[in-house]
Formats: structure tokens, C-alpha cells, sequence
């Protein structure tokens, strides 16, 4: 796994447990920060920062596109993974479009459910045919 892999397998981590807790996504990063044992790395924080500034828009997305599924509804992996793939379709740059679509999947393939990678994979492919036509902010 590539460094960039590893830190948003990290970035997933950070954000699956703020999920699960219910607490906010950068005093989980905060916490994991102060972790001298275990550094984070740059991209971990730059996605979890991300996903955190803009997860307002990046949710009513995955609402309005996730036929017949509801964000509560989504296994909590899946849901942070789109959250990522999203993040990365729409606001990052550096990333190209099919490198955080593959890298969603292939997460998902690992962690959760058989029917996941093609759940991920179909909503990601989604926002990414919309991308030139949504307006973000």
C-alpha cells in the first residue's frame, strides 16, 4: 500500500471512529495528533480536514445520490469511505478523480460487505458524471 493509501486508510480510521462515537471528526484527529507513538501523517489530516470543512455539502450529495439509501442506513465504513471519495472527486486536487474512486473501492473490498465495493464504486461514479455541473462551496 502506497503512502497515500496508508494515510487515508488513516484518515478512514479517524473519521469511522468520530462517526461511531458521535463526536466531532477533528477532536478525534486532535487526539490521534497528540499521539506521539503513532504520528499522523499530512494527507491523513489534509483529508480529514477536508471532509470535516465541507461534510455538510459532501452529505446532502451522498443523500440526494444514494438511491433508496439514507446516510443512517450505510454501513459506518461505507459511509466514511464515500465521504472521502467525495471529498477527493470534488476538492482535492493532487487526487485524480479515478485514483479516489479505485482507492474507495478497494478499501471497501477490504473492510466491508460483499456488496459494498459496487455500492461505493456506483455512487462515486455518480458524483464524478455530476462534477462539472455542481456547484460547491
Amino acid at each position: 500500500m502506497s503512502a497515500r493509501g496508508k494515510a487515508r486508510k488513516r484518515a478512514l480510521d479517524v473519521l469511522y471512529e468520530a462517526d461511531v462515537r458521535q463526536v466531532p471528526a477533528l477532536d478525534v484527529l486532535a487526539a490521534h495528533r497528540a499521539d506521539t507513538e503513532r504520528p499522523v501523517n499530512e494527507h491523513t489530516v489534509a483529508i480529514v480536514e477536508g471532509v470535516a470543512a465541507h461534510r455538510e455539502r459532501i452529505d446532502d450529495l451522498i443523500t440526494t445520490y444514494a438511491t433508496g439509501w439514507t446516510l443512517d442506513r450505510m454501513p459506518a465504513v461505507d459511509r466514511n469511505l464515500i465521504r472521502i471519495g467525495t471529498w477527493e472527486i470534488l476538492y482535492a486536487d493532487d487526487v485524480p478523480d479515478a485514483v479516489a474512486v479505485a482507492e474507495a473501492v478497494g478499501l471497501a473490498r477490504e473492510l466491508s460487505t460483499d456488496d459494498s465495493p459496487s455500492f461505493v464504486n456506483g455512487l462515486l461514479a455518480r458524483i464524478l458524471e455530476l462534477k462539472p455541473r455542481l456547484a460547491l462551496d
